[in-house]
Parts: C-alpha cells; sequence; structure tokens
C-alpha cells in the first residue's frame, strides 16, 4: 500500500534549499515516491512536517483523531450545554 502524494500543485523549486516551495520535497525525493514503501514514505512525510515547520515557523502538532472522533459521538452532559 502506497500513502498519497504530498503534492499540493505548487511545484516550484526554492533555489536555496532545492526542495519544492508546495510539499517541502527536494527533486530526488519527488522522482523516487512512487517506488518507495509505504514506511519509507510515512518517514519522508515525517521529514516535510519538520521541514515545513522550520521553513514556515508553525510548530509541529499533534492531530489526536481518534479522541476528536470519540469527543464527537459522546453524549453531552448538562453542564456542557448550559
Amino acid at each position: 500500500m502506497t500513502l498519497p502524494s504530498p503534492c499540493i500543485s505548487i511545484c516550484q523549486i526554492d533555489p536555496e534549499t532545492g526542495n519544492c516551495l508546495g510539499c517541502y520535497r527536494s527533486r530526488r525525493e519527488i522522482a523516487t515516491w512512487p517506488t518507495m514503501s509505504a514506511d519509507e514514505q510515512a518517514k519522508l512525510l515525517q521529514a516535510l512536517k519538520q521541514r515545513r515547520s522550520e521553513k514556515t515557523g508553525l510548530h509541529l502538532r499533534r492531530i489526536r483523531r481518534r479522541q476528536q472522533k470519540e469527543r464527537s459521538r459522546a453524549p453531552h452532559s448538562s453542564s456542557e450545554q448550559d
């Protein structure tokens, strides 16, 4: 199984870093994405999050989808509705 490409269709290479301004991958990473294993892709996605954080100054945050789903399914108590 492969993961979806991180490409967001902003395909411009930053001359300073050599990485794409949209997805933060190098040309080599872009070229090898289709042949990477799912584990390699997952590791690269983590590295891309770090690159994006360093470039934009935005901190990494953990997405807790399971907890969000559980909260949305849980009945609201009367104190929460007041």
